[in-house]
């Protein structure tokens, strides 16, 4: 979705990554509220598409909107793959 394009963009920028690397990078915080990934806090990925991660289910309820149209195309891309591997 847009913001996690905007945050890998930045990854990219900021450290001069591949694209991949800075994707992982988007994935050690929560999409919502931004707290990294700790011993203590295991982020949990949205079970739908696999692109971001939430603290909480109240952040995920809370970051649901903005993550809508990327959901939605990443997980029919998943459900393709899975058809294709058949």
């Amino acid at each position: 979705h847009f913001e996690s394009s905007r945050l890998i963009i930045l990854h990219k920028r900021r450290f001069n990554m591949s694209e991949d690397d800075a994707a992982v990078g988007t994935l050690c915080c929560c999409a919502y509220c931004g707290i990294s990934e700790v011993d203590e806090l295991k982020l949990n990925k949205c079970t739908d598409c696999d692109l971001v991660r939430y603290c909480s289910d109240e952040c995920q309820e809370n970051h649901a909107s903005q993550n809508e149209v990327a959901c939605k195309k990443r997980a029919a891309e998943l459900r393709d793959e899975l058809l294709f591997k058949q």
